[in-house]
Order: structure tokens, then C-alpha cells, then sequence
């Protein structure tokens, strides 16, 4: 069945072709998720949202990209939108915590850096990785996740991205001399 036939279904409310579609992209959507999210029951959260999302938004899917593309876009949306919600909690303690209110106060959590698509030599290279990548601005955060953790070309990365190819060179680019400058020494230039 090509990807026409699974849009029209979809928009059909095709349980079948909609649980097809899960089944197609959860693996992906999650270790997409895991790049931006380094704990797994966040991510795992993020993945429901995603679908969620993709289930009401597939009327408005125009057909403008492929539908994996779509769903990336949305995956990283939701990403973006999860890390922005974990920084307004952490201000919004640490401002409490100022002013003495500790109760109800969630405390900064240490995260799983379990990252299955990450091949790492041990657990805190991997969290000091991930940290790095925190740190990057948003679309470079993007781009270089998209690229060097999920492997995405940089021609799927514009569309998802909706720019243009040099910009993700460019972005990709600063990227890497940003994580270089972030992790000095404790990497090569090899594994950026």
C-alpha cells in the first residue's frame, strides 16, 4: 500500500491503518525523542503525545512532504515543547526555593542517559554528551540530534526542519565547534 492510500485511510479514522502507522514510526518517534530527552519514561510520554497528535491533526496533513517527515516535524515540536515545559519547572523551583517555599517543590531529577542509538563506550561519557547537547541553541540542537543521533540526511533534515540545505550546514557546523568548545578535550574530533 503506498503512503496515498495510508494518508486517505487515516483520514478515514482507519483504525487498522492508523495502528499500522504506530507500529511503523514508534521506534522512531522514541529514539528520535530519546536525542532530545535523555529519560526514557519522558520520552516515552513524548511518543504518546506525538501520535496523539498526529490521530487529530491528520486532516490538516497536506501531502507538502513525505508523512514521515510530518511526524518528525511533530516529534520535534513536541521535544522542543517538553525541554521549554522541564526549564519553566526547574526556574519556577529553584524561584521557590528562594523564597522558602519547599513544599511541592520538584527537585532537578537525574536522568536515565540509557539512549539506545547511542554507542557509547560508558554511561558518563553518554551523560556528558547528552549535557553538551543541552546546551546547544535550539535549532542547532535540532539539526545536529536529527543528523548525528537519529542519522537523518540533511536533505530530510531542511524538510523537517523547513529551511534551506545550507543553513543546516551551517547549523550543523556551529554545532560541532559548539560541543568542541563545550567538551574541550573529552572527545576527539572523531566522534563530533
Amino acid at each position: 500500500m503506498d503512503e496515498t492510500q495510508i494518508i486517505k485511510q487515516l483520514k478515514e479514522g482507519n483504525e487498522v491503518a492508523f495502528k499500522n502507522m504506530v507500529d511503523t514510526f514508534q521506534e522512531k518517534v522514541l529514539n528520535t525523542s530519546l536525542g532530545f530527552v535523555p529519560s526514557l519514561h519522558d520520552a516515552e510520554d513524548i511518543v504518546q503525545e506525538v501520535f496523539l497528535e498526529v490521530f487529530r491533526s491528520i486532516n490538516k496533513f497536506r501531502g507538502d512532504s513525505k508523512l514521515s517527515t510530518w511526524i518528525y516535524r511533530i516529534t520535534t515540536t513536541k521535544c522542543l515543547e517538553h525541554i521549554r515545559a522541564k526549564k519553566r519547572e526547574k526556574r519556577k523551583s529553584f524561584f521557590q526555593s528562594l523564597i522558602g517555599m519547599h513544599e511541592n517543590v520538584d527537585r532537578i531529577k537525574v536522568f536515565d542517559y540509557n539512549h539506545p542509538g547511542v554507542l557509547l563506550e560508558n554511561k558518563e561519557r553518554s551523560k556528558t554528551l547528552f549535557a553538551a547537547i543541552e546546551k546547544l541553541p535550539e535549532k542547532q540542537r535540532v539539526a545536529f540530534t536529527l543528523h548525528k543521533i537519529e542519522g537523518l540526511s540533511y536533505q530530510e533534515i531542511t524538510s523537517i526542519m523547513e529551511t534551506s540545505l545550507s543553513s543546516i550546514e551551517s547549523l550543523m557546523f556551529r554545532a560541532k565547534k559548539n560541543l568542541q568548545k563545550t567538551l574541550g578535550n573529552f572527545y576527539n574530533n572523531n566522534n563530533c
